[in-house]
């Protein structure tokens, strides 16, 4: 019997495969030192992760000044992100405050995260996000970090109201005036730039119209930003240049949301007359505020406010990256409607932005037909839609939170369409007279 003899060749070992680590960063204050401990961090972490053996850098992903209450946090949103595309198995963060102050925001990130098969490694308390007992220790560990920042919040609001009872204001910055321990000093460059936009105003001119004038004479704000229609009404109504103070005009809502509102009478408010020396006449100022308030009497126009609505933070103009916002055509009448307009364009006028304005009940009746219900529900909207985008006139994308797109388009009514037969005879009536028993038109007067 021939017996055959065959070499058996070893298999080549398998090459270990890198877990895919990235970091998370964030500080919470735009000041220096606070963005000098930030570039530390991500200095600290990308060498931390490339010594590493058996790991691949997969970057350093860092948040500057943006609190961790916030979920709008784009660093962070972009983390999350790259973990549902499957770019990333690790994430190593310093602490549970710089991931998240709020308790729900981060158990619910957390949660996603391990679905995903994403470990999240918290320096500071030693604490795996995959491991047996880590989400009880996480839960118990944010919920002390959540009430830290209300504490903390808290005794700031404490500090603060108690300047104002005192006449003591919070103001680090009012263009016109320099301030130093409280005490306002009159900057003569400044002074003669809010002389200049009261003087325009009471002549005539618009608030868009003297912000085109001073961007084309090169000035800028205390930001050393363009001026806008919205800063100068700012300006023109602000009581400081009359030499008085009107304290804790807004408030924060909660050391949660953040969210800066008017106070219109929840909390009270303290007025200091006569408490620094005057850029504008009183006697001026209050023309000019006459003069604001007949303007706003006679043209009835929408004004925007700090009202939260469905679509507030989530529709995107495509041309500038503004969001949009609420406004109300021929307020006061019973042909007002409510329309989505882009910020840019209604604070810089269509020079800076020419995006068009969306109708409400258009937003409304397309966000019904993507979601596939019979009326409109803003939980649901606020569930299943993360933004909509605005490309182009005319043109919605809405981006849903699983990452899918759905575009529809849509067109404004012709008058004919949109008209009734009440509107109709309207029109009639305001453009045709009687003069000595005939119909006389009124045709528009030329420029």
């Amino acid at each position: 019997m021939t017996r055959s003899i065959r070499k058996i060749e070893p298999l080549a070992a398998k090459l270990p495969v890198k877990k895919r680590v990235a970091a998370y960063a964030r500080v919470s204050t735009g000041k220096d030192a606070m963005l000098h401990s930030l570039s530390s961090q991500i200095s600290y972490y990308s060498e931390f992760i490339q010594k590493h053996h058996g790991w691949e850098y997969a970057g350093v992903y860092a948040d500057e000044a943006i609190t961790g209450t916030k979920e709008n946090r784009t660093e962070f949103q972009r983390l999350l992100a790259d973990c549902r595309n499957g770019k990333i198995d690790m994430i190593i963060t310093k602490s549970i405050s710089r991931f998240a102050r709020n308790t729900v925001t981060m158990l619910e990130s957390v949660r996603e995260l391990k679905s995903l098969n994403v470990d999240v490694f918290f320096e500071k308390e030693n604490i795996h996000s995959m491991s047996g007992d880590g989400e009880l220790m996480l839960t118990i560990l944010a919920s002390f970090a959540q009430e830290e920042s209300h504490s903390v919040s808290e005794n700031c609001k404490w500090r603060i109201r108690n300047k104002f009872k005192n006449g003591i204001p919070n103001t680090l910055d009012v263009y016109g005036y320099t301030i130093s321990k409280g005490k306002f000093e009159i900057n003569p460059k400044e002074a003669e730039v809010v002389r200049l936009i009261f003087s325009d105003f009471l002549s005539g001119m618009g608030r868009l119209a003297i912000a085109k004038k001073l961007n084309s004479l090169g000035l800028r704000t205390k930001n050393h930003k363009e001026w806008d229609s919205c800063k100068i009404k700012e300006i023109l109504l602000n009581e400081k240049y009359a030499g008085d103070l009107l304290l804790q005009k807004k408030y924060i809502s909660d050391h949660l949301e953040k969210r800066t509102r008017l106070n219109d009478g929840k909390l009270p408010r303290y007025y200091v007359s006569d408490n620094h020396e005057a850029i504008i006449d009183r006697e001026v100022f209050n023309q000019v505020k006459e003069e604001f308030q007949s303007r706003t009497a006679k043209f009835k126009a929408g004004t925007a406010t700090t009202n939260v609505y469905p679509f507030t933070g989530r529709i995107v103009c495509g041309r500038c990256g503004a969001f949009y916002h609420r406004k109300l055509n021929n307020a006061g009448t019973k042909y007002q409607k409510e329309v989505w307009i882009c910020s840019t364009y209604n604070c810089f006028g269509k020079e800076r932005c020419g995006a068009k304005q969306i109708p409400e009940k258009v937003l409304i009746s397309l966000v019904t037909e993507v979601l596939g219900i019979s009326e409109f529900d803003e939980k649901l909207f606020k569930l299943n839609i993360k933004e909509i985008q605005v490309p182009e006139d005319n043109t919605l994308v809405f981006v849903f939170m699983d990452g899918r797109t759905v575009q529809r388009e849509w067109k404004y009514k012709s008058r004919s369409e949109s008209w009734t037969e009440e509107t109709r005879q309207q029109v009639r009536e305001r453009n045709w007279k009687r003069v000595e028993g005939r119909n006389v038109q009124c045709l528009p007067q030329e420029q």
